[in-house]
């Protein structure tokens, strides 16, 4: 399967460099989330983690007008 792959994309010039920019593209955007989860409050994280738990918001009627 894979040599039809490499059949047909070895006609296109400068198809070596999809590769390289998708794995930099997959780096960046998980190094960014990294930075992101570690630069995150940690009251913001507690409030997050007790979403699923709250009852608050379950037991609020909803009303279509």
């Amino acid at each position: 399967m894979l040599k039809f792959i490499k059949h047909n994309l070895s006609g296109i010039d400068g198809v070596e460099i999809y590769p390289i920019i998708s794995l930099l593209l997959f780096f960046v955007v998980f190094i960014t989330m990294i930075i992101f989860v570690i630069k995150l409050p940690k009251s913001k994280i507690d409030i997050v983690s007790q979403l699923p738990l709250d009852n608050d918001n379950n037991s609020k009627e909803i009303t279509h007008e």
